[in-house]
C-alpha cells in the first residue's frame, strides 16, 4: 500500500468521525502536480467530495472550515493541497 493510500485511510477515518456522511470520495491527485514546488514537502494533493446533513444551511466557507477542522492534524505534512466539494444531503 502506498503512502498516499495510507493517508487516505486516515483522512476517511477522521472525516467519518466528524460527520454523518452519506457520501465520501477521496481522490489522490498528487500525480497531477509532480514537479510542483509544494510537492517537494511530501504532502499530497487530494480532491474530496463529501455529502452530509451537517452542511445544510451552512455557507460554502463554513463547510470548508468544518472539513479543514476535521483534517487539521494532516495539514500541512500529509495534505499540501485540498480541493473540496462539500454538499448537503439535499444537494446533488
Amino acid at each position: 500500500m502506498s503512502l498516499n493510500q495510507e493517508r487516505i485511510k486516515q483522512f476517511e477515518k477522521d472525516l467519518r468521525s466528524a460527520f454523518n456522511l452519506a457520501k465520501l470520495l477521496i481522490e489522490d491527485e498528487s500525480h497531477l502536480h509532480a514537479g510542483h514546488a509544494g510537492a517537494a514537502s511530501g504532502g499530497g494533493h487530494f480532491k474530496l467530495t463529501l455529502q452530509t446533513p451537517e452542511f445544510e444551511g451552512l455557507s460554502l466557507v463554513a463547510r470548508h472550515r468544518a472539513v479543514y477542522a476535521a483534517l487539521q492534524r494532516h495539514i500541512p505534512n500529509d495534505i499540501h493541497a485540498l480541493t473540496i466539494n462539500a454538499l448537503a444531503n439535499n444537494e446533488a
